[in-house]
């Protein structure tokens, strides 16, 4: 049998093919265009399905359920997306039609980051923890957490947002409404800004940094990159903004270790292309902290490894 899996996201919607060895033998994707009415996105995600399993050479016969990450507070056990900031989803019964607009009998629904967790723990960094957590670093900085082999979500399904953790307290202002968010600080924005802040300040003070350089002297033009990139080059301000952003990075990560003791812990996002030169510092800061630092067991600290398909494979595996 095979599994359909769809990565739902603001801008567009992915599905793919998973066999039993979690491999993705054919994708397909089309825009989300999220402004539009909810029934009519969840038409496009019929008609993708329905495309996708016709050029895979199959039958609606030869897959077992569908499975949908998506953003938001997905319950799980009603198949309705009980809220999402970033679609218009509101009590909205997503598994329902996208039953109606394939036939597909099965659907199986989980928010997007717990997906990915489960993905990396069953085909990933994580295989065969029993207990792992997965953060990626993007816009946002998202959380999964499994705990014996399950999704934890709580009891209302809007579990394990772990960027929402308060690691400044009063500190910058999150978009949730909360200051000193994890978050604000260690997501692929949060470095951006951190880089922004720090480059005014050195024009403010006539100090030389290699960024002016790689932004063009544009603001506009920093990244989530460029500090690094001065860092290698050489340059005192870029690495006095890696090591910053990474204190930030480690102090979230120690308190997720220190609470959830997981065999694993992976870290997805673009940052992570960064490699040794995030993840050699980024341990040493993090076993300075956590509880069980004197321990013969600690928590391996790895890279996420499923990339861009781990919500397309999350949501593939939901039904295991």
């Amino acid at each position: 049998m095979y599994y359909l899996g769809i990565d739902l996201g603001g801008t567009n919607i992915a599905a793919g093919i998973v066999n039993d060895d979690y491999q993705i033998i054919k994708k397909k994707s089309v825009p989300t265009l999220a402004h539009r009415d909810g029934k009519e996105i969840m038409k496009d995600m019929g008609k993708l399905c329905l495309d996708l399993i016709s050029e895979a050479g199959l039958t609606l016969k030869d897959i077992a359920y569908a499975g949908i990450a998506t953003p938001g507070t997905a319950n799980s056990e009603t198949g309705v997306v009980e809220y999402a900031n970033n679609l218009p989803f509101k009590n909205f019964p997503i598994a329902d039609l996208l039953k109606e607009y394939t036939g597909i009998e099965k659907v199986y629904i989980e928010n997007d980051a717990n997906a990915a967790a489960k993905a990396e723990a069953l085909a990933g960094a994580a295989r065969g923890a029993k207990f792992s957590v997965m953060i990626t670093l993007g816009t946002g900085l998202g959380g999964g957490i499994v705990l014996d082999g399950k999704v934890y979500s709580g009891f209302n399904f809007a579990g394990a947002e772990l960027g929402h953790v308060v690691i400044e307290k009063d500190g910058k202002q999150c978009t949730c409404g909360r200051r000193g968010c994890w978050e604000t600080y260690s997501s692929a924005t949060g470095l951006t800004n951190m880089t922004k802040e720090a480059v005014l300040q050195a024009r403010k003070e006539g100090r030389k940094t290699k960024i002016e350089e790689l932004i063009g002297g544009n603001i506009d033009n920093c990244n989530a990159r460029v500090a690094f990139t001065a860092k290698k080059m050489g340059d005192e301000l870029g690495a006095e903004i890696v090591d910053r952003y990474i204190s930030y990075l480690a102090c979230g990560i120690a308190n997720m270790i220190n609470i959830f003791q997981p065999n694993v812990l992976s870290i997805g996002g673009g940052v992570c292309n960064e490699k040794d030169y995030l993840l050699v510092p980024l341990k040493e800061k993090i076993f300075a902290e956590t509880y069980n630092k004197d321990s013969k067991k600690c928590t391996e600290i790895k890279i996420a490894e499923l990339g861009n398909d781990a919500g397309i494979v999350g949501a593939a595996v939901l039904g295991l």
